[in-house]
């Protein structure tokens, strides 16, 4: 086994190399896997007195591992669900590891042994049409402000666009008139098309009402 593998080095080709170029994954998973490693690498520090740069893969092995999930719960707060994600950025790091350095197998597949966590799956709710309609009465549509956010709420309570979906919509992926329907990547860059069929535009203020 090789004693000085540095984990920086495999960081840097893990996000630009096997994330972006191989994988072509979304900003948003980069994003939180980023943020899993970020912190990853303050608890090292903490624990540890070592910069980032200075980590060595020997260093990050299973037990160290499972005391940053504790950590995660115990001092941050996070969920099992959290928690559970932040281990799946890790695997996937020390699966792309297997294949650079072959020479830490068993300190790899001991990182890949630890479980996820099982959880409660609550209910999924929905709002009654009483509350929706609640919902779409609050802004004040005598303003600009209040009439875009009304559209915003009126299109995703129509179309059950997710979040993500929503505020990444652009002018082109309103299409009004016959056939009216929104076109949007959604999750895994899956196409979607929602049909709709009470927003219509609003000649005063270009925004549908």
């Amino acid at each position: 086994m090789k004693p000085g593998c540095n984990v920086a080095t495999l960081i840097e080709r893990y996000f630009t190399d096997r994330l972006m170029r191989q994988r072509n994954v979304s900003p948003n998973t980069i994003a939180s896997y980023r943020d899993t490693f970020r912190l990853l690498f303050m608890f090292a520090q903490v624990r540890l007195r070592k910069t980032p740069s200075a980590l060595t893969l020997d260093e990050l092995d299973a037990p160290f591992i499972g005391e940053f999930l504790s950590d995660l719960e115990t001092k941050r707060g996070v969920g099992v669900v959290t928690r559970n994600l932040r281990l799946t950025a890790i695997r996937s790091f020390f699966r792309f590891v297997s294949f650079e350095e072959p020479a830490h197998s068993a300190l790899i597949q001991r990182v890949l042994a630890i479980p996820s966590k099982r959880h409660d799956k609550r209910q999924v709710h929905f709002l009654t049409r009483p509350e929706i309609e609640a919902v779409l009465a609050a802004p004040d549509r005598t303003t600009w402000l209040g009439r875009r956010d009304h559209t915003l709420l009126l299109l995703a309570t129509q179309a059950g666009l997710r979040l993500s979906e929503l505020i990444g919509l652009t002018r082109e992926s309103i299409h009004l008139g016959t056939g009216a329907h929104v076109r949007c990547v959604g999750k895994g860059r899956k196409e979607r098309v929602y049909a709709t069929y009470q927003i219509r535009p609003n000649r005063a203020s270009g925004v549908g009402e």
